[in-house]
């Protein structure tokens, strides 16, 4: 094999291995959505952005 077809294989390979676990991975909720603010509820809200603390207030305290 050739030193491209290798770099090639290899990219196809590391390709198919993002798109698999890009694919299997869990989607977040809707921001506003009930799970979403438990979730938020559950993160340190030391880690909260500006936008999810926004966000948070607009769409779970109110």
């Amino acid at each position: 094999m050739t030193l491209q077809k290798k770099i090639v294989t290899k990219v196809a390979g590391l390709s198919a291995i993002f798109l698999m676990a890009a694919s299997i991975s869990a989607c977040s909720p809707e921001v506003g959505s009930e799970e979403w603010c438990t979730d938020l509820k559950e993160k340190p809200k030391g880690d909260w952005t500006a936008n999810e603390a926004a966000d948070f207030a607009k769409h779970c305290v109110f």
